[in-house]
């Protein structure tokens, strides 16, 4: 009998993918990680400061333990916390800092989730590791989950490619009311459980006043991108993303608004006014922090930047080992540095890069 280490988060995706393996006659061992202490954050000059809400991942272990219980198969628990700071957080504080827009849930995927947890996982004597997200394997190629509207695959394009060797994704080819359906049926406790959100593990806050614990807000001026003339103030720029048309901050102001961008330098956020989007769309950009899963390396492809966007057809230009210029003249919105662009050949996920500068009509746009 095979043994197979399935991640249990506490939510409805891991428990149906252990109950599956259990069910095609795996040996099942459950393992439990945890990442951040809840009942600490440090203020901005380091001091731990106690946060008295209820801890969310001791409510996750509760329920990954309940269902273990429930299949009868073994929980283990491993802490990643002082990792998960170093490897992750940190780097989404530093993106910060430089006025970019990082996603944390991809470096969690490719320094935790599938690098510490699966040696962790190979200590209990997996041949197997799995998890709960909509992705597929097969041919050692990464597929698209089977559900268009929970593929995860998006998140999973830094992890290096040796590291999917001996992963399996149960819940890949089913949709999540079939998953929910599974797992009702068999009354598992999480069936009809909330689906987390927010930062990876760091789950559901009030984003600014979180940050503050750990960066110095630094309010400045909100200015007009074509008139340059000061409209506002704001919060710090860490607070905006491109695009953003909510809780800007211009008091009293009924005209269609947008952000469109950041001068870190001088600590300016820049606003445009009117309904069209000229100001977010780009046709081409710079990447960086390459990382293929696939052997493929086309010239044509289709790219996503941002997890709910449609994919987009582009060009790609290999500048070197670490850089591709991306191209796409059918233009895109808000294609925003730190943020991800993975890439796609129809179902494949090829792996993705980071967007360092963004450009449009062959010029780096000044205000990104």
């Amino acid at each position: 009998m095979e043994t197979v280490v399935v991640g249990m988060s506490g939510g409805v995706d891991s428990s149906v993918a252990a109950y599956l393996l259990k069910e095609k006659g795996y040996n099942v061992i459950g393992l439990f990680m945890r990442n951040w202490d809840a009942t600490l954050n440090n203020d901005i000059e380091g001091n731990p400061t106690l946060n008295n809400n209820i801890c969310p991942q001791e409510e996750d272990y509760n329920d990954a333990l309940a269902v273990c219980n429930e299949l009868n198969i073994p929980l283990h628990r491993v802490d990643f916390i002082k990792e998960y700071w170093d490897n992750v957080f940190s780097y989404f504080l530093k993106e910060l800092k430089l006025g970019r827009t990082p996603n944390p849930d991809l470096m969690c995927n490719k320094y935790i989730k599938f690098d510490l947890f699966l040696k962790e996982a190979y200590k209990l004597g997996a041949k197997y590791v799995a998890t709960g997200h909509y992705a597929r394997m097969q041919d050692g190629k990464l597929l698209r989950g089977i559900d268009s509207n929970k593929d995860q695959t998006y998140f999973l394009a830094q992890v290096p490619k040796e590291n999917f060797q001996n992963i399996i994704f149960p819940v890949g080819d089913l949709t999540k009311d079939e998953v929910r359906k599974i797992a009702a049926k068999i009354h598992l406790k999480t069936a009809n459980k909330k689906d987390s959100t927010g930062i990876c593990f760091i789950g559901e806050r009030n984003f600014q006043k979180f940050l503050h614990n750990y960066l110095q807000p630094n309010p400045g001026n909100i200015e007009d991108v074509e008139t340059k003339e000061v409209i506002g103030r704001h919060t710090g720029l860490m607070n905006y993303t491109i695009g953003q048309r909510r809780n800007v901050g211009l008091s009293g102001d009924l005209k269609r608004h947008y952000v469109c961008g950041k001068d870190v330098k001088n600590n300016i956020l820049y606003v445009a006014f009117g309904e069209d989007n000229k100001y977010l769309e780009s046709d081409s950009c710079i990447i960086d922090n390459i990382n293929f899963i696939s052997e493929e390396r086309p010239e044509k492809c289709s790219a996503k930047f941002r997890y709910r966007s449609e994919d987009i057809p582009v060009t790609l230009k290999y500048l070197d080992d670490d850089t591709i210029e991306v191209s796409y003249p059918t233009k895109a919105k808000s294609v925003t540095p730190g943020q991800a662009c993975v890439l796609y050949l129809g179902e494949e996920c090829l792996g993705s890069g980071i967007i360092k500068t963004v450009k449009k009509d062959g010029k780096k746009l000044w205000y990104l």
